[in-house]
């Protein structure tokens, strides 16, 4: 039995695999939340980006960067590149099938479980395919119940984790929720790590596959490079109480936009020059005001046959002058009077 040793610089691996594991998850639940603010394609392509974050940056890189500080005294170890590249990729897939599962899953809590169970398994498996891709002059064993409380860790934390992704919104809760996922993430490698036994073998062989400094460090620097890259594009982006406030704002302007192309009751038009009243003639008022008076009708004979008018004699007088009958003087009408 050879000495293992997990902390071979230090406290420095430990402390930076828990800085990046805090910043992936960070980046990974503001990820989500922006996801959740939209729809269609632009949703799509941030829960991508949140499964990049947590599972590259926030899992995996911090299982290598904790990688760098395990040691085994008498034997050299290296890494096996396409077991190493694949472990990335398994991190990657299932932590954005878990986040898929459940964005689109309503918030029901069968998706929550089934999301969590699958991404904890997976995260196991990336863990130990990582360790599998180790090469040393060694003999590796792993104590059976040390490895299921390291699963079963992993598929609580990753509940959890995907729990934080559909309740957390305001930055002060992400910090915090990332903060606890990173606490999860680094005890489940660790206590991957701790199931392992490594037996040296007698006669040291040469050992294959790739150095940690010339294979894992550019490949932290590139998913790094990428995270740092997502994070700018989440400060520039609108938060969420933003982009529904635009929506309302849209919405309005809908409303307005339909409401002026309906058609309006126009009231009839006032003439700027009013007609004049025209007004009848004092004579004419009058003679319609007068009421008319019956006429008497000539008495009828008792057999019917009407009575003729008196007609004129011819050369007789009609007027009293002409009858020879004095005319009244003014003077006289006025004695009368």
């Amino acid at each position: 039995m050879s000495a293992v040793n997990h902390f071979t610089y230090g406290p420095l691996t430990p402390l930076l695999a828990y800085v990046m594991s805090c910043i992936g998850s960070m980046l990974g639940l503001r990820l989500t939340a922006q996801a959740h603010a939209s729809r269609g394609a632009s949703r799509i392509r941030w829960l991508i980006g949140a499964a990049i974050s947590i599972g590259g940056t926030g899992i995996w890189v911090m299982h290598f960067i904790g990688m760098m500080g395990f040691a085994v005294e008498g034997t050299q170890i290296k890494y096996d590149v396409p077991l190493t590249v694949a472990s990335a990729v398994v991190a990657i897939v299932v932590v954005g099938t878990g986040l898929f599962l459940v964005s689109y899953g309503g918030g029901r809590l069968l998706a929550l479980l089934g999301g969590g169970l699958l991404t904890g398994l997976g995260v196991a498996s990336m863990h130990y395919l990582g360790m599998y891709a180790m090469n040393m002059s060694a003999h590796v064993s792993y104590d059976r119940k040390v490895v299921a409380a390291s699963v079963a860790i992993a598929v609580i934390a990753a509940t959890v984790a995907l729990w934080f992704t559909m309740r957390v919104k305001r930055p002060i809760w992400i910090a915090g929720a990332a903060l606890v996922m990173g606490v999860a993430v680094s005890g489940m490698h660790y206590t991957g790590m701790y199931a392992m036994l490594v037996t040296v073998d007698a006669e040291p062989s040469a050992v294959p596959g790739a150095d940690a400094l010339d294979f894992l460090v550019p490949l932290m620097t590139v998913i790094s490079l990428i995270t740092l890259t997502m994070l700018l594009m989440v400060i520039l982006s609108p938060s969420e109480e933003e982009l529904s406030e635009d929506a309302e704002l849209v919405a309005r302007l809908e409303l307005r936009r339909r409401a002026s192309q309906q058609p309006q009751p126009y009231p009839a038009p006032i003439p700027l020059h009013p007609r004049p009243v025209q007004r009848q003639p004092a004579q004419q008022q009058h003679s319609q005001q007068r009421p008319v008076q019956p006429q008497p009708t000539r008495p009828q004979p008792v057999f019917g046959a009407p009575v003729p008018e008196p007609q004129p004699i011819l050369g007789a007088p009609t007027s009293p002058q002409q009858q020879g009958f004095p005319q009244d003087s003014p003077r006289s009408k006025i004695r009368r009077r």
